[in-house]
């Protein structure tokens, strides 16, 4: 790996730290404002909605215009969104951040486009298990860098959120260099953003089938996620503090996972079966989580959960930067992440409708329904895998 990959690893890192010291305290956050369960998740909503239709355009003009200037413009829009956020005086400017929090959140798709300039085929499971890894180093640090700005207030984490992502900024100015090997074509028509790309995505050879997958698969780990919080606290009887806490856990396992453990499977097995692995344990953890309203219970199946669930999303990644052309890069990551975002957005408000506050048992539902999908998705991903298995097989 060469030095523009480990510098981009660094920005993941400082991305992903940014990101996730607000995980833990958006839903109090909008308590805060008298937001209602299921307005709440319209807030996590509003920004995966944005970020559905912002992610493709940034990514092909990444492959037009070049990696870095897309980057800089995603990671400046992350600093301006949270610090409204964390100063918003009412709902309405809290909703308009995080608007535009999603309309320039591409940071994502661009730095895994970059990783795939950077690695070789050969290496590119590594790769991305490697970034992986260091998105998971930010699920580390950012639950208690969370803990630590919810002693001054929740606003303040939104604040604390943007300084970081400032830190990325100013790392993507001044030392990262451009990683476009050869830019795409000119668009005849200058209009031409990439938005028809994400009704073609879907019936591209190899690509399409992926992004279906991917989009169920974010789907129902967003109905988990939003419900995941609300049960914690409301069914098992436990405070903020002590989620961060359990999202810090989940952050050290991640990394354990997609370094020393990635290396591990690479060897005995393929990037498709390992995939197969990490769908069949998020299933099987989803299900299991509500059944015994216990904490002690209730953490040895996030366990589980946190230890294979940190295998899906690099092996997806992988799999699609192998079957996509070098000069098409950031449009299938951009793609790749679009499809995800509008999975964001669907999740939380399927659970915000399934739970009731006044009905504590309710919280267990959205997970129970995680579970059974995400089982049909590994049926769907079998069956179909004859379609997107590269040909040589890495």
């Amino acid at each position: 790996m060469d030095r523009n990959f480990w510098i981009t690893a660094l920005i993941a890192f400082i991305n992903s730290l940014s990101f996730t010291v607000l995980i833990p305290i958006i839903y109090l956050y909008g308590k805060q404002f008298g937001l209602s369960d299921f307005e709440t998740s319209l807030l996590f909503s509003i920004y995966s909605i944005a970020q559905f239709f912002a992610t493709p355009v940034i990514g092909k003009l990444s492959d037009r215009f070049g990696r870095k200037p897309l980057l800089i413009i995603s990671l400046a829009g992350t600093v301006l969104a949270n610090s409204i956020a964390g100063t918003a005086t009412t709902a309405v400017i809290l909703f308009l951040a995080r608007f535009l929090d999603g309309i320039t959140g591409g940071n994502a798709s661009v730095a895994q486009a970059i990783i795939s300039d950077v690695t070789i085929p050969e290496k590119r499971a590594q790769g991305f298990g490697i970034y992986g890894a260091a998105l998971g180093l930010g699920f580390v640090l950012g639950p208690v860098t969370s803990l630590l700005a919810q002693q001054i207030s929740l606003g303040f984490g939104f604040i604390v959120s943007g300084a970081v992502a400032f830190v990325a900024l100013l790392i993507t100015i001044f030392f990262l260099p451009e990683s476009l090997p050869k830019k795409a074509e000119k668009a005849h028509n200058i209009f031409d953003l990439g938005l028809g790309n994400l009704i073609r995505g879907l019936v591209m050879p190899k690509i399409g089938v992926l992004l279906i997958i991917n989009f169920c698969i974010g789907t129902t780990f967003t109905i988990f996620t939003y419900a995941f919080q609300p049960y914690y606290i409301y069914v098992l009887g436990q405070n903020s503090q002590s989620l961060t806490l359990l999202f810090l856990v989940f952050g050290v396992l991640g990394v354990i996972m997609q370094t020393w453990g990635v290396s591990i499977l690479k060897k005995k097995s393929n990037v498709v079966t390992i995939l197969f692995l990490g769908i069949f344990f998020r299933s099987f953890s989803f299900v299991l989580m509500p059944v015994f309203p216990n904490i002690v219970y209730f953490v040895a199946v996030s366990i589980l959960f946190s230890l294979f669930n940190s295998l899906v999303q690099p092996m997806i990644s992988t799999l699609i930067s192998l079957n996509t052309k070098a000069e098409d890069q950031g449009t299938a990551m951009g793609l790749n992440a679009s499809y995800l975002s509008i999975s964001n957005g669907i999740g939380p408000v399927i659970a915000g409708m399934l739970i009731h506050k006044s009905d504590p048992k309710t919280y267990g539902y959205p997970l129970y329904l995680a579970g059974t999908v995400t089982f049909l998705i590994l049926v769907l991903a079998i069956v179909t895998r004859k379609r997107y298995t590269p040909q040589s097989n890495f």
